[in-house]
């Protein structure tokens, strides 16, 4: 009756009533084995190689010895081969390392990162957008500020530094930092990274000290590192609400990126509070955000800055220019006279504009074939395939003649009118075309009346009259 009550079977019920000391007594832990140990010939080799390399997988170190020892393993025995190396792990493997939780006080630090974010899967106008953000947090209150840029760099740090200490109105009294390029470069006699001048010029300008974790220790900037994933998966879950990935502009992405860090720190305003009330007011000056630097126009209408070759008008050549070098584009100056702005494209060893090389093309077509920087005179994948067309149609030499006349009328009237036309022109059963074509279709030839004029020759009497009249 007990065994039934209790939902116990019968024989377990009879040894409780007959000894009740078992129930105060903890049971004896089982030492034997119920069956033959299916490791017992494999695991000898296994534990050496765990010993040897403790970041070793078990998975791979599995495989490895499946494929050894064929005919003392088998597939199914994966993953008591995988418990087996975790208990040995927790017996003999090394212990992990012990992160101990600080306290932080209001307005003492301001942590700085930079994380990718190419897996939000942004773009503009259709195009992927391949960038990083460069965020600034407050560990205290956890008040964040990303701002978006193309690399690692001092020019993003000052930009992205900048826009997070004007966006909170205070300034700390700390800035940290992993030990990145942008601001330790410099190496010291003693083989240590020290901060680069730039950087120090920077933090000195808004009164902060600085400081950087040790290498290969992330954790020690974990707020940032955090916040990092955080604020992705923040992007991530906006950007499925919103339904799509694409943006009108870059300016429109920022604006976004902007409204959910506004959101996000308007869960934190009271600790923010306590944070601003001890933070120094910001200097009346805010740092430019670009560098500055002369060149000088080589003979192939480019310039090169920071290691990249960048096109500017024909008619600067050998002239010297000032160039203001932004995180996202550059400012090139001639005296006071912007003469090009250009986007700067990561990655990229040139960036040439057909606009400002055409013309010299035109008078040299042969020069075409050859030319260093060829494949970025192709504006899109549209007009590739239009190369490739009038090549075919006309030949090589007056294809690629009637392919500059394209671009010549591309660079007149702009790519948004010509390409949608340039477009149907490719049909594959469109008849041979030329530049002419699309230029009368683009260009109706406007109807001039001519009039015959008339001769009165009486005017030039009057005046060699009055001539010969001056001579006497």
């Amino acid at each position: 009756m007990s065994a039934l009550k209790s939902g116990m079977d019968r024989k377990t019920a009879r040894k409780y009533l007959d000894e009740p000391e078992r129930l105060s007594q903890p049971r004896p832990a089982r030492i034997w084995r119920t069956r033959v140990d299916p490791l017992a010939q494999i695991w000898p080799e296994a534990e050496p190689r765990l010993r040897a390399a403790p970041e070793l997988e078990a998975k791979a170190l599995f495989e490895h010895l499946l494929m050894i020892r064929p005919e003392q393993m088998r597939e199914t025995q994966l993953r008591t081969f995988q418990r087996r190396v975790r208990q040995w792990r927790l017996e003999h493997g090394p212990a992990p390392e012990v992160i101990f939780p600080q306290t932080h006080s209001p307005g003492e630090v301001m942590q700085l990162d930079w994380t990718h974010a190419k897996e939000l899967e942004v773009s503009i106008a259709g195009h992927p957008l391949d960038h990083l953000l460069c965020q600034a947090v407050l560990p205290y209150s956890n008040w964040q500020w990303a701002t978006r840029c193309q690399s690692e760099s001092l020019l993003s740090l000052r930009a992205g530094l900048q826009a997070a200490l004007f966006r909170l109105g205070k300034v700390p009294k700390l800035l940290q930092i992993d030990n990145s390029s942008a601001a330790t470069h410099q190496i010291s006699g003693e083989g240590k990274r020290d901060f680069n001048p730039e950087f120090l010029s920077l933090a000195e300008h808004y009164g902060l000290a600085v400081r950087t974790i040790h290498v290969g220790c992330p954790n020690e900037n974990g707020d940032v590192e955090a916040h990092n994933g955080h604020l992705k998966r923040r992007l991530e879950q906006h950007l499925l609400l919103r339904g799509y990935r694409d943006f009108a502009s870059e300016a429109a992405y920022d604006q976004f990126l902007a409204e959910v860090l506004t959101k996000a720190n308007g869960q934190r305003t009271t600790k923010v509070a306590e944070e601003l009330a001890v933070m120094r007011e910001l200097p009346p000056t805010r740092l430019c955000e670009y560098d500055e630097v002369e060149c000088r126009v080589c003979s192939h209408s480019t310039i090169r800055v920071k290691r990249v070759a960048y096109s500017v008008p024909a008619r600067f050549i050998h002239r010297r220019l000032r160039t203001r070098v932004y995180e996202q584009h550059l400012e090139v100056y001639h005296g006071t006279e912007q003469i090009a702005h250009i986007v700067r494209v990561p990655g990229r060893q040139a960036v040439i504009d057909y606009r400002h090389v055409i013309q010299a093309l035109l008078r040299k077509p042969g020069a075409f074939a050859r030319y260093h920087y060829r494949e970025d005179l192709f504006p899109s994948n549209t007009y590739r395939r239009a190369y490739d067309r009038l090549v075919q149609d006309h030949g090589m030499g007056a294809g690629e003649l009637e392919y500059l006349r394209l671009l010549k009328l591309t660079a007149e009237l702009g790519i948004n009118a010509v390409e949608g036309l340039l477009g149907e022109m490719l049909c594959p059963d469109s008849l041979p075309w030329r530049a002419a074509t699309l230029r009368g279709t683009l260009c109706p030839p406007s109807r001039v009346e001519l009039v015959e004029p008339i001769v009165d020759l009486s005017v030039y009497d009057a005046f060699l009259q009055e001539e010969v009249a001056h001579a006497a």
